[in-house]
């Protein structure tokens, strides 16, 4: 069988655990045509690069599948004619990576940043000294 990456994206106005039901789907039409789910990533509601059918928003979800072109073209198929899904892409791979996705790791360095600083996410400026005041007055 054959390897594939697959990234759907879900409308902004969909619950999380309406995305959560549309991978489950997909996950039952590919082990009902042979196939299997590897790995499944939730990457969250981010924003959209330029809007799609007016949504400026969507839920990414990463799935890597081990399945026959057949249950992939399935799959493809019900995505299509589901009103919740925005877009999908599938890659075939040779080989899956191991380990989380590198929009996993920007999330869990992200994290540790925030935990290392101590929660305090204030904006500073590029010299490092909060906010400026301002010159020729009082401030």
């Amino acid at each position: 069988m054959a390897l594939y990456e697959h990234i759907l994206i879900a409308r902004q106005d969909v619950s999380n655990a309406q995305v959560e039901t549309l991978v489950e789907e997909y996950t039952t039409i590919l082990t009902d045509n042979g196939g299997s789910v590897l790995k499944t990533e939730y990457w969250g509601l981010r924003n959209l690069a330029y809007r799609i059918q007016k949504n400026r928003k969507g839920h990414y979800v990463l799935m890597h599948i081990d399945a026959p072109h057949a249950a992939v073209a399935e799959m493809e198929r019900n995505q299509r004619l589901s009103e919740d899904v925005i877009r999908t892409l599938t890659l075939r791979m040779d080989e899956l990576p191991e380990g989380p996705s590198i929009m996993m790791q920007v999330k869990a360095a992200r994290e540790e940043r925030a935990r290392r600083e101590g929660g305090d996410n204030r904006r500073r400026d590029r010299d490092g000294y909060g906010e400026r005041e301002e010159f020729g007055g009082a401030a």
